[in-house]
């Protein structure tokens, strides 16, 4: 990407599009184009077709999307569908008709089948039935790489589509009703620290398997696959390392200081086995994530407390 070139960042403002624009900055990069979901409404195609023909921009990074974990998953199943097909819909259609150089479209691991193969491979999608919790967000990101292959194909566009792991980190969502397990288990153990609570109640039995990648690696992975890859099939993006969700609780338990009992609510669902990316095709590329789970998490809970009153309404 030449840095002049205008790059417009779809969902600057969470906490994967705002480690992307970190990234770009820190890189030189000063043209970016940025429009709050107030300012620009991107399931309204009018809006979003008028602004691609007003700004024209050079590169799409599409980090726009609404996101949740398996309890708003569950809950607004039409919305997470609905909302999710008209962004990238939307986004990609006009890239395509303003003559984009080049898009990268952000999906989800969820896009896998719930008793894939582990570690999952990208030729793995589409072979086997998705987790019924999540089962219409991963509709909509298997439907956005489809789109960028689409397009590709038909049109010879160069949109290539990354496939992050669990994700965490600055700008995370806090709100106990629609976060992911991390940052629900920070804000859960950091309120029961302040308030002297004696027990932490933990969802589901504590086994299943995650992965975990610092949003500050994915950005960084991002920029490496917009300046070093260019071909139809989409990236997983990982860590290639996993833990069970009780390591987990106990790390964040550990970090946040906490001190009293974990109680765990069997009757609550552990949602997937287990979700851990083959990222030998990244890694082969040449890249690879720095921050350990430790670290990012140390830095993830300072900077919860330093924004705390921004993050918990």
């Amino acid at each position: 990407m030449e840095k002049d070139a205008k790059i417009y960042v779809a969902g600057h403002r969470g906490m994967v599009g705002s480690a992307i624009v970190r990234k770009l900055q820190s890189e030189g990069f000063e043209n970016l184009l940025f429009r709050t979901s107030s300012e620009l409404d991107l399931r309204n195609q009018a809006a979003v077709e008028d602004f691609f023909q007003t700004e024209k921009p050079d590169y799409v990074v599409l980090a726009a999307a609404k996101v949740g974990g398996i309890v708003a998953n569950n809950t607004y199943r039409a919305e997470f569908l609905y909302d999710n097909l008209l962004i990238e819909a939307h986004i990609i259609h006009n890239a395509y008709v303003t003559g984009v150089k080049k898009l990268l479209f952000l999906g989800s691991s969820c896009i896998y089948p719930k008793l894939a193969p582990q570690p999952l491979k990208e030729e793995y999608l589409l072979s086997g039935f998705l987790e019924p919790t999540n089962e219409p967000y991963a509709i909509a990101k298997i439907t956005g790489i489809k789109l960028c292959e689409a397009y590709r194909s038909q049109y010879g566009c160069n949109f290539i589509s990354a496939m992050p792991t669990n994700l965490y980190g600055p700008n995370d969502n806090y709100d106990l009703q629609g976060s992911h397990v991390l940052p629900a288990l920070i804000r859960k153990f950091h309120e029961a620290k302040v308030n002297s609570q004696p027990f932490v109640e933990v969802w589901g039995t504590g086994t299943p398997r995650r992965e975990f990648l610092h949003a500050d690696d994915l950005a960084d992975a991002c920029f490496f696959l917009m300046q070093n890859y260019d071909e139809a099939l989409f990236v997983n993006v990982g860590t290639g390392e996993d833990v069970t969700i009780r390591e987990l609780v106990e790390q964040v338990q550990q970090v946040v200081g906490y001190e009293g009992e974990i109680r765990w609510n069997t009757d609550r669902p552990d949602g997937t086995p287990r979700k851990l990316m083959d990222v030998s095709r990244l890694h082969d590329m040449g890249w690879k994530h720095t921050t350990e789970l430790k670290d990012g998490l140390e830095r993830t809970y300072q900077d919860f407390l330093a924004n705390v009153e921004l993050y918990v309404e």
